[in-house]
């Protein structure tokens, strides 16, 4: 099944002084830009900053389907991710997509992942003082 998602923006005026909006067709998100905040680092958001959080919502997705696979469903995963633009050859262009070699999943403790329970008793979680009720993985 093919899903399509739709996004809408617009730039008012000239490069360096206009100002720009993006908003999602499904309304869920919005945002106003500027040439200072794409491209000078300027407080706000910008293109590059939605590609990260697409980029980490989908690596978000794509670990928890595969953690629940192998036996070890999370009740959470947070991912993430950062974009770089770069000027090549006198054009912007992404230089740089990095994604985290490390994600945080946690689970409920009503269930023990297959690791925990091989480590048995003696893991952190069910040592004195250890955590109890929600577990990390790092």
């Amino acid at each position: 099944m093919a899903v399509t998602s739709t996004a809408t923006a617009t730039w008012n005026g000239v490069l360096k002084s206009g100002n720009g909006t993006f908003e999602a067709a499904s309304g869920t998100f919005q945002g106003d830009y500027t040439f200072a905040t794409r491209f000078e680092g300027a407080q706000g958001t910008n293109p590059e900053e939605l590609i990260a959080a697409a980029h980490a919502a989908c690596l978000s997705m794509a670990l928890s389907a595969g953690l629940e696979k192998a036996g070890t469903p999370p009740t959470r995963v947070t991912t993430k991710a950062s974009c770089t633009m770069d000027m090549v050859d006198g054009a912007p262009k992404i230089s740089k997509m990095l994604l985290p070699r490390r994600s945080r999943a946690t689970w409920r403790s009503s269930w023990t992942p297959r690791w925990r329970r091989e480590l048995g008793a003696h893991s952190p979680a069910h040592s004195p003082g250890g955590e109890r009720g929600r577990h990390h993985v790092e």
